[in-house]
């Protein structure tokens, strides 16, 4: 690993190991999202408890400003629409490599399908994009997702996790799950979790402790952030947990206190 990689990688993963990703790159697929009608507004008092912003091309361009001081992890997969619900997450390459790199980013994600018959064109479409950015000492983010009916499984998820890895991802986002630290334990590269849909404050700070337990690295959240009847709170309360190893009840008292 050369030393731009391995720079790049410093700025997701912090001194102590683990990442706060804050992932607003949804209307790339599910358009003016609610929460995200207006990302920039949105993301202006968050983005001092995150690590990492996710956003897509198009919503850093419009809605971020240059001077932000946050790393970039750009969504540059894509194809599809939440309305095309047959062939959801049939992705592609969407942003050029070079694009990328104007736009100076720390990471990009990529996102594969594991058990649907177009599963080869979403993964040989990620390796592809490995092959470009690693050129360019840049890490790529496999979002992993398995096929409709599969289900939050360990099985599935190891497998898709661990397929990511081994063909040249250096951090996967995948879902939490019973017994998650069999995913964690046969995935050779760090682990972020997927927020995944809106769920109450409590089970999202439950999630993201237990993910950490089993061995994940952090979280890369969104819904269950920007969707909040606090989104400043509930970062703080997520960043605790990550950062400052606070339990579930200790980081919701954050979110309560925050609010108040």
């Amino acid at each position: 690993m050369d030393w731009g990689m391995k720079n790049r990688l410093s700025k997701i993963i912090q001194k102590d190991g683990h990442t706060v990703m804050l992932a607003v790159d949804h209307g790339y697929f599910m358009g003016p999202t609610t929460g995200l009608e207006n990302i920039g507004e949105m993301v202006k008092p968050l983005l001092p408890y995150a690590d990492v912003l996710m956003p897509t091309r198009g919503g850093l361009r419009n809605y971020i400003p240059p001077e932000a001081d946050i790393p970039i992890c750009l969504r540059v997969s894509g194809g599809t629409s939440i309305l095309n619900q047959t062939n959801l997450l049939h992705e592609g390459i969407a942003v050029d490599i070079e694009d990328a790199i104007r736009l100076n980013v720390a990471a990009v994600a990529f996102s594969i399908l594991v058990g649907q018959p177009f599963e080869r064109d979403t993964l040989l479409g990620m390796t592809e994009y490995i092959d470009e950015a690693n050129r360019y000492g840049i890490p790529v983010l496999a979002v992993t997702a398995v096929g409709k009916g599969l289900g939050k499984d360990a099985r599935y998820l190891s497998l898709a996790s661990r397929m990511a890895a081994e063909l040249g991802a250096s951090i996967v986002k995948t879902y939490y799950c019973k017994d998650f630290e069999k995913v964690v334990d046969t995935c050779p590269v760090p682990i972020v979790i997927a927020g995944g849909k809106k769920v109450s404050e409590q089970d999202a700070l439950q999630m993201a402790y237990d993910a950490l337990q089993s061995g994940a690295i952090g979280v890369d959240m969104g819904r269950n952030i920007f969707q909040s009847s606090d989104p400043v709170g509930m970062i703080k309360a997520v960043n605790a947990v990550v950062h400052k190893k606070a339990k579930p009840k200790e980081a919701y008292d954050i979110f309560k206190s925050n609010k108040k």
